[in-house]
């Protein structure tokens, strides 16, 4: 074991007590992570600095605003939209729906859920049930992302996402996040999902992974993984750096997705990203960032 902590160092790999220590304790402020665990506030703060988000329908803050729920949503002529936790953790809390029957609102899984079903989960928001820490929380209703061409092949029943780690203002490691029939459509690796390294240069799909196994298939469509390049690459890392300087913080992770009308948009902003992006790339965070000089 000794000796297998040293061949991983000598490799470069970032384990998590590295991660906390070398890079986000010297380069994290704690003041400024109020704009990243927040994601109204992260929104907010995006649209005003030019940076493109998913549109922002109605956030929920009271209980008593759940009787006119309905009334919100009719509003806004809402079919499609998600609702989210603002301090969620992990992709806990999220809820996708992609249109209406008569029976009532079609989840992205094909299930359909009533109003007051709806009102529930959201009451379980706002009680903190997927928040850090438990604490008080608010509930987001936003703009339903529709895929690219290229991900309707390969995700299933959910919206894939870019993790971009942004260290020192420098984009550094990029992955594709896939959801699954096991992740619930979620596109969060620790649910079931599928994380797929990109290249730097021009985005292209390399290795593939599920539950830390190297795939080349997606299980729920056959889809091949490997050897697609994701669109409008140059904007997803722009996207990635401004949202990172936004945020005051050296060392972040920036999720951004990838709509079919609007093209890359900032979806949230992580000051403790994850370290399973280095499997995905074959190469430790550690030595791609000596690699660059950083």
């Amino acid at each position: 074991m000794f000796s297998g902590f040293h061949r991983l160092k000598d490799m470069g790999i970032m384990g998590i007590n590295s991660r906390n220590l070398d890079f986000i304790a010297p380069h994290n402020r704690r003041q400024y992570y109020r704009l990243v665990d927040d994601k109204v506030i992260t929104k907010k703060t995006a649209i005003e600095a030019g940076i493109p988000v998913p549109e922002l329908f109605a956030t929920i803050e009271y209980q008593e605003q759940l009787k006119r729920l309905g009334d919100i949503l009719a509003q806004r002529s809402c079919n499609q939209f998600v609702i989210k936790p603002a301090k969620g953790s992990g992709g806990g809390g999220i809820m996708v729906i992609k249109g209406r029957t008569a029976a009532g609102y079609l989840r992205a899984n094909g299930q359909v859920i009533t109003l007051p079903e709806i009102q529930y989960h959201i009451s379980n928001i706002l009680g903190g049930l997927y928040a850090l820490g438990g604490a008080r929380d608010v509930a987001i209703i936003e703009q339903c992302i529709e895929n690219i061409d290229l991900f309707d092949k390969l995700a299933f029943q959910g919206v894939p996402d870019i993790r971009l780690v942004i260290y020192k203002n420098t984009p550094v490691m990029a992955m594709l996040r896939l959801p699954t029939l096991a992740s619930g459509g979620r596109a969060n690796l620790h649910s079931g999902g599928i994380g797929v390294g990109l290249s730097m240069d021009q985005g292209m799909t390399t290795n593939a992974i599920l539950h830390n196994q190297y795939i080349t298939h997606h299980g729920d469509t056959d889809a091949p993984l490997l050897g697609h390049i994701m669109p409008d690459w140059d904007q997803v890392l722009d996207i990635g750096v401004k949202a990172a300087h936004m945020a005051k913080l050296g060392y972040v992770g920036v999720d951004i997705v990838l709509d079919k009308h609007h093209g890359p948009m900032l979806l949230e902003i992580n000051a403790r990203p994850g370290i399973s992006i280095q499997i995905a790339n074959r190469q430790g965070l550690k030595a791609r960032i000596s690699s660059m000089g950083l």
